[in-house]
């Protein structure tokens, strides 16, 4: 990235993230291996992605202006995510970098970030 500029400003913002989220909910409401783990309302979910990536990317906190400290563990641990699923996200996550195109180095950082942060959520193991 060049000078002080943000991941979410060097890929465009909002209008990126615009584009994005409805393409990962795409992908993440029909696969079975994520359904189960969403609460039925993927409107919603994609909603709080949005507010998430935003301030996760280093865009407004938009996120924790809505709804305090992320603790994204603590939010998930209702939910079972095992290797398997969070391979499922993560390649709903890189089928809509690709397809908005956001152009590298930008694309594999974003990519990375997310995988860490998808690591992190796991908290069962495959059945």
């Amino acid at each position: 990235m060049q000078g002080d500029i943000s991941l979410y400003e060097a890929i465009g913002g909002a209008d990126t993230l615009d584009q994005m989220i409805p393409i990962m909910y795409k992908y993440i409401q029909t696969h079975p291996d994520l359904i189960p783990i969403f609460p039925g309302d993927f409107e919603e979910s994609a909603r709080k992605q949005y507010l998430f990536l935003t301030q996760f990317l280093g865009g407004p906190s938009l996120y924790t202006e809505e709804r305090g400290h992320p603790m994204l563990r603590k939010r998930h641990l209702p939910f079972e995510i095992t290797p398997s699923r969070r391979d499922a996200w993560l390649s709903c996550v890189k089928k809509a970098l690709d397809e908005v195109e956001v152009i590298e180095p930008y694309r594999t950082i974003i990519f990375k970030r997310l995988s860490m942060t998808a690591e992190h959520m796991m908290n069962s193991p495959e059945s």
